[in-house]
């Protein structure tokens, strides 16, 4: 057998559960799992306990170019995820300048995208007002899908949609097999908090039956187009329910959460911490405990960051006025740690951290050759120590910006490798190899 390398690991995680196992590549594939190391010139890298798992896939990042690098850029955004173990990401369309909702704006994207990839990407096309005729040219270039949102989004270039709109671009997006994602919020009148350094006031501007009646009139669109739906970020679980049983009907209806909404809980967050700001925002422990529990049955499919990064000026961070904030939280880099550090306190498994943070986001933007660890599949692994904990500091941190709710947070979960392709780019805290991410057009 023609063999470039080889990983063994006392607990490498496969679709049939975790198990000892060897992973076989050659040319940047796997191409066998297998109980022992075969006879050959090879290498072969031993990583004992440590798992071995799928690279983690996350298909919500804002990283912010063209236009708006003084937020993020390719180069800090994905130097982070490789350091993270997240070997693919999907970026969202909006917080750059121009905002990815032509086809025009899209080669702006890949050409500012040359040269800066240190893991994979794809990339979110944009549904606004007046572009539908921007979705089959998006689709031609190789958008992985569409974003849009039911609210202000945060950027006057990337207005809200209306269920007119969304009736114009759905059928399109349709037609081609495509997800639509959706930022669910209807905004109504709801009071303007007088004390805006409380983080309760401005939950209580954004009520839950924000998210939920958004997410019933997606759900209605949905099942009348037949249309890929995804519900990025939830945030209210009494929108459970009426997910649950869309689910049942066969809607094609997916769901994510953010590792914000399950690590921390409202009632702990400060006055004046507006690094904790998001949209919808972080609520209650007992909203949250039953988000997890949609989790663990598979109502939520998945966990993804929502990385959303902004300079400090614009996080209000001193002055502390929520309702002034960019919301957004900073995480990309510790997507794994924190969500396996509040997963072990919830019963959760490491099997279940492979279905949430690598097979099921995958499936989303439909990259058939990641997120798992068998034969055929791309040879793009993380290894972790679940055992060993860390404490996040500002030297560790590769974000343009050090600002995350997650300084100073004791996390378990501590990132050993990453490979991309097959080939080591990340070993024990140093950068191997970079510049070796490819850009992931739609098949």
């Amino acid at each position: 057998m023609n063999i470039d390398a080889a990983i063994l690991s006392n607990r490498t995680i496969t679709p049939g559960g975790m198990q000892r196992a060897v992973v076989l590549m050659k040319d940047g594939k796997i191409i066998d799992v297998v109980t022992e190391v075969p006879q050959g010139d090879f290498p072969v890298t031993d990583v004992g306990d440590n798992v071995l798992m799928a690279g983690i896939v996350d298909p919500h990042v804002h990283i912010n170019e063209p236009g708006r690098t003084e937020w993020e850029g390719f180069h800090t955004a994905t130097k982070a995820a490789l350091a993270g173990g997240i070997t693919a990401l999907v970026e969202m369309p909006l917080n750059a300048s121009p905002v990815t909702t032509t086809a025009k704006a899209f080669d702006e994207k890949i050409k500012a995208a040359q040269g800066k990839l240190h893991t994979n990407c794809g990339f979110w096309g944009g549904i606004i007002p007046g572009n539908q005729n921007e979705i089959v040219p998006l689709i031609e270039k190789g958008v992985l899908g569409f974003k849009a949102f039911l609210t202000h989004s945060g950027i006057d270039e990337f207005p809200n949609v209306t269920e007119a709109d969304l009736r114009k671009a759905m059928p399109v997006i349709a037609k081609h097999g495509l997800p639509l994602l959706v930022h669910c919020e209807l905004s109504d009148a709801t009071h303007q908090p007088l004390t805006t350094h409380l983080h309760k006031n401005y939950l209580a501007s954004r009520p839950k039956h924000w998210e939920d009646n958004a997410i019933a009139l997606m759900i209605r669109l949905c099942e009348e187009f037949n249309c890929r739906t995804h519900i990025v970020h939830l945030s209210s679980a009494d929108s459970i329910e009426q997910i649950a049983k869309a689910k049942q009907k066969g809607l094609p209806l997916s769901a994510e959460t953010g590792q914000h909404y399950l690590y921390f809980n409202a009632e702990e967050i400060a006055e004046g911490r507006t690094e904790y700001k998001c949209a919808p925002p972080i609520r209650e422990k007992k909203n949250n405990e039953r988000l997890w529990q949609a989790l663990k049955e598979g109502i939520i499919d998945f966990v993804a960051t929502d990385h959303s990064p902004a300079p400090p000026d614009m996080k209000e961070i001193g002055a502390g006025d929520f309702m002034k904030a960019w919301g957004g939280i900073s995480s990309l880099q510790f997507s794994l740690p924190v969500l396996w550090t509040a997963a072990k306190n919830h019963g959760c498994n490491l099997d279940d951290m492979a279905k949430w943070l690598c097979e099921k986001p995958a499936q989303l933007p439909q990259l058939k050759w990641k997120g798992k660890i068998a034969k055929g599949y791309d040879a793009d692994l993380v290894i972790w120590n679940p055992e060993q904990s860390f404490k996040v500091d500002t030297d560790m941190i590769h974000h343009k910006h050090k600002i995350t709710p997650y300084l100073n947070e004791e996390l378990y979960g501590v990132v050993t490798q990453t490979w991309l392709g097959g080939e080591k780019v990340f070993d024990a805290g140093k950068f191997l190899h970079l510049n070796k991410g490819h850009i992931l057009y739609h098949e």
